[in-house]
């Protein structure tokens, strides 16, 4: 499933985000009218950080606990046991078992005790939810306080966490794993763990629970990947890292999983019962079976503070990375709303939504807070990231493009993805995953927890809990639609925004280099142009090296300016003429507004009305050297003319884009009105003079006649 799924979508996401350097919402302009997926994205490590957190609080409990001389899940002897039930699985259990007891008494061990009826307090399921834990839930809010802290800075303090995070569970491991193989019957659970199953593989069930725990060790389709990968240096080698990290992730569970199993045979020897009664999953494996193992280890207090304190730590790490994805995608959109203009308010939002969701932790560490937990989980480990798999790969690989992609890819890393990628991009990793969807679908059965089965209202909480960031899909698709108004949508929002792109203006330059060629090579000519009218040039536009301010050629009139490399085709009469920019002129219009702005270029003294595109990007080449120019040149006279109050009409798309001497259709018929109008025009005037003629000839006649009549009465 890795090689499959896993590997795949981790470096899909990997190149995607270091290659924008945007958050998981901004970074999705690259077709805007599935922005929706980084809310979904977003929506569903909002949720996974809630119940994370609880899980993260449980761990640190346990570490507090383990300071004491005497671990408190050691023996049955404390107030919180069921005296009548609790039972020291210290000595044989075959012993145990042949004593008189009742054969009606389901046994719990001080493990099991100390977890349920005291930790949780549980409650016989979510009809009794009951009160928040007093144990739990001020280390909820101690678990808050540590990722408001650390994430209160931005991504520049948890690089320096990380580096903890990361290495010390690794030092623990080997720790415990030493100590593990010291012991009695650590071998045979090393042998049950390393015995393969096949028969196991005919279950689809096996299948789906491998690829949501790809999905979540590899922090795919969260939105996390895409947030950290943005903060990557542009020319850093993605692929290499993506490999490297996805099969360090991968050989570090084998790892753990060996310590895990090796600590499980010395219990099963110790209880003189196989592995299949001794192993269990779920929480059960971290807060009671293996508690319940450190016990009975030499010295168990310090064995239990290196393995909760590793478990708090390796649980902090993630939590970081997820919160930090949510905190990103939000004030991405709160700063192009202008709301979050200082750190100030970057740290009040920060505070906030820590608190936020402590509050909204809280229901997990009430008494039927273990079936809720169980809920949300289930609702978060299937559907949702699977669904915005598939919608990913559909966005980067088809509405985008492949080819693009892949030319993106080469960008950074000067080398293409293989075959290897692109066939796992565009059939095995979509296709599987649809497949696994379906199954999930149809193979759906009553939820249960132990012995508790959840009423039908749960269910439609946790399907409603399911499709809460699955419908930021289909809602931002409804939105554009409502707002942009009909099927323009699919001709217009598919494609990328203007300052889609690198983020820096040399790796930019690059970019729309690269675009250019291949939009030259495409058609055959030189990139698109657009002409401005004569009483629009910013004032001053002129090469303050070259000294050209205008002038050269003079072609009826029209007249061509040079402005450094670029030339442009005024009308002498102030008419305003324009063609269609190719790709390579929309992203360096976007480049150039850009650098314009970070360079304090002013250009508030332009008519706001008049301001195009293009002549912002005129004005910022003058200004600014580091700018790509690129040419507006014309040659010929089948030019369009429109109002010189209109900014003229930019036809982004690629495969439309034509060259000045051979005019479209649309452009012909253009022309042919225009002329007629011309010629309306002529003719009219030329009949307004004739009338004015004809009328001032019988004026003439009159004016003489009334003359002449006069000098006959004066004589």
């Amino acid at each position: 499933m890795l090689a499959l799924v896993g590997l795949p979508l981790f470096f899909l996401e990997f190149a995607f985000g270091q290659f924008a350097s945007l958050g998981p919402i901004s970074i999705w302009n690259v077709s805007p009218l599935f922005k929706g997926t980084g809310y979904a994205m977003v929506a569903g490590s909002w949720l996974l950080s809630l119940y994370y957190n609880v899980i993260v609080a449980e761990s640190l409990l346990y570490f507090f606990y383990s300071f004491n001389s005497v671990l408190p899940w050691t023996y049955c002897n404390n107030t919180w046991n069921a005296n009548t039930t609790c039972i020291d699985f210290t000595r044989n259990l075959t012993e145990l078992l042949n004593s008189s007891i009742p054969s009606n008494i389901t046994f719990t061990s001080p493990a099991e005790d100390f977890y349920y009826n005291h930790i949780l307090q549980k409650s016989s399921g979510l009809e009794d939810m009951g009160l928040p834990s007093w144990q739990l839930s001020p280390v909820l809010l101690l678990a808050w306080i540590i990722t408001a802290l650390v994430l209160i800075k931005g991504v520049q303090s948890l690089g320096k966490v990380s580096y903890f995070t990361a290495l010390f569970p690794y030092l623990i491991l080997s720790v415990l794993l030493i100590r593990s193989l010291m012991m009695e019957g650590s071998l045979q659970g090393i042998l049950y763990y390393l015995t393969p199953k096949f028969d196991r593989l005919k279950d689809p069930r096996v299948w789906v629970d491998a690829a949501t725990q790809i999905f979540f060790s590899l922090g795919c389709c969260s939105g996390s990947l895409i947030a950290m990968s943005s903060f990557n240096p542009f020319k850093n080698n993605c692929c290499r890292d993506a490999i490297i990290v996805a099969c360090i992730n991968c050989c570090t569970s084998i790892y753990a999983g060996f310590v895990v199993f090796a600590s499980l045979g010395f219990m099963a020897h110790q209880k003189n019962v196989t592995m299949d009664n001794v192993a269990k999953s779920g929480p059960g494996l971290a807060f009671v079976v293996y508690p319940e193992a450190l016990s009975q280890m030499p010295f168990p207090a310090i064995w239990s503070v290196f393995f909760f304190f590793m478990l708090s730590t390796v649980g902090l790490g993630s939590q970081f990375a997820i919160v930090e994805t949510v905190m990103s995608g939000v004030e991405d959109e709160l700063r192009r709303f202008n709301l979050l203009t200082s750190n100030c308010l970057k740290y009040i939002f920060r505070i906030g939504l820590c608190t936020v969701n402590f509050l909204l932790g809280l229901p997990m560490v009430c008494r039927g807070g273990y079936y809720l937990l169980f809920l949300i989980d289930w609702a978060m480990s299937g559907y949702p990231l699977m669904f915005i798999c598939v919608t990913e790969i559909i966005i980067i690989c088809y509405s985008y493009g492949l080819k693009q992609f892949r030319k993106d890819i080469e960008l950074m890393i000067n080398a293409r993805p293989n075959w290897y990628w692109r066939i796992s991009w565009l059939i095995t990793t979509p296709g599987i995953t649809i497949a696994l969807i379906v199954f999930s679908m149809v193979s759906t059965a009553e939820l249960q927890l132990d012995n508790y089965v959840f009423p039908h209202w749960a269910h439609s909480l946790a399907y409603l809990t399911a499709a809460f960031p699955i419908l930021c899909i289909p809602l931002w698709f409804f939105y554009k639609y409502c707002r942009e108004g009909g099927w323009i949508l699919f001709t217009e929002f598919l494609k990328p925004v203007n300052e889609w792109g690198p983020a820096q203006d040399e790796h930019r330059a690059e970019f729309i280099s690269m675009i250019r060629s291949n939009d030259s090579l495409r058609h055959n000519v030189g990139s698109s142009q657009v002409c401005i009218s004569s009483t629009h040039i910013p004032p001053g536009l002129a090469d303050p090296e070259n000294g050209v301010a205008g002038g050269g050629d003079s072609s009826g009139r029209h007249r061509r300016i040079l402005i450094g490399n670029s030339s442009v085709v005024l009308d002498s009469e102030g008419g305003f003429f324009q063609s269609k920019l190719s790709v390579a002129e929309k992203l360096t219009i976007a480049h150039n507004r850009e650098v314009a702005k970070r360079s304090g270029v002013d250009l508030s003294h332009l008519d706001a009305e008049a301001l195009t595109a293009s002549q912002m990007a005129l004005a910022a080449m003058t200004a600014v050297k580091e700018v790509q120019p690129y040419s507006v040149a014309y040659e010929g006279e089948r030019l369009i003319r429109v109002s010189t109050t209109e900014a003229p009409m930019i036809n982004f798309d690629r495969k439309n884009s034509i060259s000045c001497g051979i005019p479209t259709a649309q452009e012909q018929r253009e022309e042919q009105r225009y002329q007629q109008q011309q010629q309306q025009q002529e003719e009219e005037a030329e009949a307004v003079q004739q009338q004015f003629r004809a009328t001032s000839d019988e004026l003439g006649a009159t004016t003489a006649s009334v003359n002449a009549s006069g000098s006959g009465e004066q004589k």
